[in-house]
C-alpha cells in the first residue's frame, strides 16, 4: 500500500454540513442512520456510485468513531463536510497525547485496523491536532469520476 497518512487539516474550502457528538459506542447505530440520511439529502444519487460511496463512508465513519471512543477522550465529534468534488468525514477526540498509528502489520483479528481500512476505502486520509482536539479525516468522491 503506497498511500500515506497526510498530516494536515482537510481541504480549507470544505463546508460543514452536520456534526454528531458521541459519548459511547452504543450511539454508533444512530450515527450510521443519521449519516445515511444526511448523505441522501446531499443528492448523492442512489446509482451504484452513490450507494457504494454511502456504504464506504458509513463504514469508515463507524471505524474511526469506534477508535476515537475506545482510545480517545470523550466526547467524540463526527463532522460531515463537503467541497465541490468531495465529502469529508472528520472525527475528533480530546486525547492529544497520542498520534494515529497504522496497524497494517498486525494480524487482522488483532484490531486497530480502522485507519488502514479508511485508507483503502477513501481517496485520502489525514490527521491534525487543534488546541484541544485530535482529528482524523477521510475524503470521498462526491460524484463519479471525481
Amino acid at each position: 500500500m503506497d498511500q500515506q497518512l497526510v498530516t494536515s487539516p482537510p481541504p480549507p474550502d470544505a463546508t460543514e454540513l452536520h456534526v454528531w457528538v458521541l459519548n459511547s459506542s452504543t450511539e454508533l447505530k444512530h450515527l450510521r442512520a443519521a449519516l445515511r440520511e444526511a448523505l441522501a439529502r446531499q443528492e448523492l444519487t442512489l446509482d451504484d456510485h452513490g450507494s457504494e460511496i454511502t456504504d464506504r463512508m458509513v463504514l469508515v465513519a463507524t471505524e474511526l468513531a469506534t477508535n476515537a471512543i475506545k482510545h480517545g477522550r470523550p466526547p467524540t465529534e463526527i463532522r460531515l463536510m463537503r467541497t465541490e468534488e468531495q465529502f469529508i468525514l472528520d472525527v475528533a477526540d480530546r486525547d492529544l497525547s497520542t498520534v494515529p498509528e497504522l496497524a497494517h502489520t498486525r494480524p487482522i483479528d488483532a484490531g486497530g485496523r480502522g485507519l488502514f481500512l479508511a485508507m483503502n476505502m477513501s481517496l485520502q486520509v489525514g490527521w491534525y491536532a487543534g488546541a484541544s482536539t485530535k482529528h482524523i479525516w477521510a475524503a470521498f468522491a462526491a460524484r463519479p469520476g471525481s
